[in-house]
C-alpha cells in the first residue's frame, strides 16, 4: 500500500512539473457561440459525473466536448485549433458526417473517434481531437504545430449525436481532466487546471429558441431549419420552441409571448428526467382570418430550483 501511495505521489509531482498549458482548441465562445455540453466521468462505476459534481458527463466518457447549437453551424464551418505545440502523430479522415444509430456499430468498430488528429507533446503528453469535418484536416503525420494552429473543422463523424469537438488528454496514456488534473471531483472551484484562461462551468442553458407555425420535428431543430423569419397574417398556427442542453430532472422550460394585445401565450413544462439536449414548443392555432398585426416577443427561460439559468428571446411580425 505504501509503495502504491509513493508511486501515485511520484506520478502526480511528474505530472505537475511537465504539464502543458491548454489554449481553448476552438474557434467559438463557450457559453456563447458553443457550449462544453459533457466533461470528463469522475464517477467509478456504472454512474456518471463531472468535475462539479454536476451531471455533463456519462459513463466511462474520458473527454471534453465542446459543442455548437444545431447542424446550421458546423456547416457554416468553426475551427478546431491546436490547445499546445506539439508534433502531429496521427490522423484520420474520411468518415462520413452523420449521427451515429445502433446500424453503425460494425461500420464505426475501432474509430469511435471518428476523423481526428493525435498531438504528441512534451513529456509524454498528447490531445486527440475527435469528430472532425469530413475533408477539413489541414495538417498531416509528422507536422509540427504550435498553439492555435488550425487542425479543421468541428464535425459529426464516427460515435457521435451532434456536431462537437471531443478533446482528449492524455499523460502517459493515462486520461486527464483538464479542469481537475488531479483526477478529484471537488464540487466546487479550486484554481486547479490545464488551462491558460479555464471556460465556465454551465451547468446546463438554452441553445436556441425560434418561431414557427407549427410544432416542429426534433430533426429539423437540431439541423437549425426550424425557426421562421417571418410569418404570413393567416399562418395555420403561432408556435414558439425552445432547444435546450444539461436538462436535469424537475428543470422548468418556461415559454411566453407577448404580442400587440399583451400576453399571448404563457406555459411551464417541467422535465420528468435527465436528458442531454431536449425542446419543448407552445402555441395557438389560428381561429380568425388572420392574427392581430404587430410585433410577437418570445421569451424562453430555463430555471432549476426556482432559479433562473438561462433565458433567450426572439421576436417575429406578423403584417
Amino acid at each position: 500500500m505504501r509503495g502504491g501511495l509513493s508511486a501515485l505521489l511520484t506520478l502526480a509531482a511528474t505530472m505537475a512539473a511537465s504539464q502543458p498549458v491548454l489554449d481553448l482548441p476552438v474557434d467559438c465562445v463557450p457559453g456563447k457561440s458553443c457550449t462544453i455540453q459533457n466533461f470528463v466521468d469522475h464517477v467509478p462505476g456504472p454512474d456518471a459525473g463531472d468535475f462539479r459534481c454536476g451531471p455533463l458527463s456519462y459513463d466511462g466518457h474520458k473527454g471534453t466536448d465542446f459543442a455548437l447549437p444545431t447542424l446550421r453551424e458546423m456547416h457554416e464551418g468553426v475551427r478546431i485549433l491546436a490547445s499546445a505545440a506539439g508534433v502531429v502523430r496521427g490522423i484520420r479522415d474520411g468518415m462520413e458526417d452523420r449521427r451515429f444509430e445502433p446500424a453503425d456499430q460494425d461500420t464505426i468498430a475501432g474509430r469511435d473517434c471518428g476523423n481526428g488528429v493525435v498531438i504528441a507533446h512534451e513529456d509524454g503528453w498528447e490531445t486527440q481531437y475527435c469528430h472532425m469535418k469530413r475533408g477539413s484536416l489541414r495538417v498531416k503525420t509528422g507536422d509540427t504545430v504550435l498553439a492555435g494552429t488550425v487542425l479543421g473543422e468541428i464535425g459529426l463523424s464516427g460515435r457521435t449525436q451532434f456536431p462537437h469537438l471531443h478533446l482528449s488528454v492524455r499523460h502517459q496514456n493515462r486520461v486527464v481532466d483538464p479542469f481537475a488534473p488531479s483526477g478529484t471531483a471537488t464540487c466546487g472551484e479550486t484554481g486547479e487546471t490545464l488551462w491558460k484562461a479555464p471556460p465556465a462551468y454551465v451547468p446546463g442553458a438554452l441553445l436556441s429558441v425560434g418561431f414557427s407555425d407549427h410544432v416542429p420535428d426534433y430533426e429539423d431543430i437540431q439541423a437549425g431549419t426550424a425557426a421562421r423569419g417571418a410569418m404570413p397574417p393567416d399562418a395555420a398556427g403561432l408556435v414558439l420552441f425552445g432547444y435546450a442542453f444539461g436538462g436535469q430532472t424537475g428543470d422548468i422550460l418556461r415559454l411566453t409571448i407577448d404580442g400587440p394585445e399583451g400576453t399571448f401565450l404563457s406555459e411551464e413544462f417541467a422535465l420528468d428526467k435527465t436528458q442531454a439536449r431536449f425542446f419543448r414548443a407552445a402555441g395557438r392555432r389560428l381561429t380568425a382570418t388572420h392574427w392581430p398585426a404587430g410585433r410577437y416577443l418570445g421569451e424562453v427561460a430555463m430555471l432549476r430550483d426556482g432559479t433562473e439559468i438561462s433565458r433567450k428571446t426572439v421576436e417575429i411580425n406578423i403584417e
